[in-house]
């Protein structure tokens, strides 16, 4: 008498299933590089710029319109090295690809951006809303690298250490404010 197969069922839930879903809601999948690198260049202008800014209409403005050309420059930057290295032309369709691809560097720089905006709308002093918008910028980093390690699976000590890197870039960010200040 053979035994009949049982077909395979779901698959065992991971234990840190829910930890998984919410780090692919923060991270995205199309170049989440992007991301960080837009979360690091606007925390440190508004670190570096925190004092010259008198309202949060030159905070904000100056941080979207770094956001912009970092964005911009990075996309130019990445086509124009492409077409000096294979010899092609530029093309709309090739500088548009490019765009949309690092479109994440906007989404990135958006996170202190929105603390910034948020700070004003609710009345706080701009001097603290910058602070809010630091430590946005910093707590993000760490988020980021906690999302890594749960995306990666990451046992307890190398989460640990991911975050630990995280915290350093994040400190970073609020030592380059401190030094210029």
């Amino acid at each position: 008498m053979s035994a009949t197969p049982t077909p395979p069922g779901p698959p065992e839930p991971s234990p840190h299933g829910w930890l998984r879903r919410a780090a692919d809601l923060i991270v995205p999948e199309e170049n989440p590089a992007g991301l960080v690198y837009g979360v690091i260049v606007i925390g440190a202008l508004l670190a570096a710029e925190s004092d010259r800014h008198e309202t949060y209409a030159e905070a904000v403005g100056s941080a979207a319109i770094a956001a912009a050309l970092y964005w911009l420059a990075h996309s130019y930057a990445k086509v124009i090295g492409q077409r000096l290295s294979e010899g092609e032309h530029l093309t709309t369709g090739g500088l548009w690809r490019a765009l949309v691809q690092d479109w994440a560097i906007v989404r990135g720089a958006a996170i202190p951006i929105l603390a910034l905006l948020v700070s004003w709308a609710t009345g706080v002093p701009q001097k603290t809303g910058v602070t809010a918008a630091l430590w946005s910028a910093a707590l993000s980093l760490v988020a980021l690298e906690v999302a890594a390690g749960i995306r990666s699976d990451a046992r307890a000590a190398e989460l640990t250490l991911e975050a630990s890197v995280g915290i350093v870039m994040g400190l970073a960010i609020l030592a380059l404010k401190v030094v210029l200040h």
